[in-house]
């Protein structure tokens, strides 16, 4: 018979914050890395020198912190759905013993 501490986090548990944190992270350098390269192409290419990259760099930083924040309320939504079925399913048990 296997113990298992309920402290530690099972495999599910810190895959799904592995994910969240590489989703992030996607959002994070994603846009920059974009705007940093098409800025510096555009502002060569129309001898803007800053012009396009710190527009850019701006619409990168709006996006990035739009994606996260919808990245982490979708998170957070699905754990709360887990916690209310995670509760409804300790209830049953203590409801059925109630009845009898």
């Amino acid at each position: 018979m296997v113990l298992t501490d309920p402290k530690k986090p099972n495999s599910s548990e810190w895959q799904k914050g592995l994910g969240l944190a590489m989703q992030l992270s996607g959002w994070l350098i994603g846009p920059l890395l974009l705007a940093l390269f098409l800025g510096q192409y555009l502002d060569e290419k129309y001898q803007t020198a800053p012009l396009f990259f710190l527009i850019l760099t701006g619409l990168a930083f709006l996006a990035t912190a739009g994606g996260m924040t919808l990245e982490t309320i979708k998170y957070m939504k699905g754990l709360e759905k887990e916690l209310k079925k995670s509760k409804s399913q300790e209830k049953m048990p203590t409801q059925d013993q109630n009845a009898k």
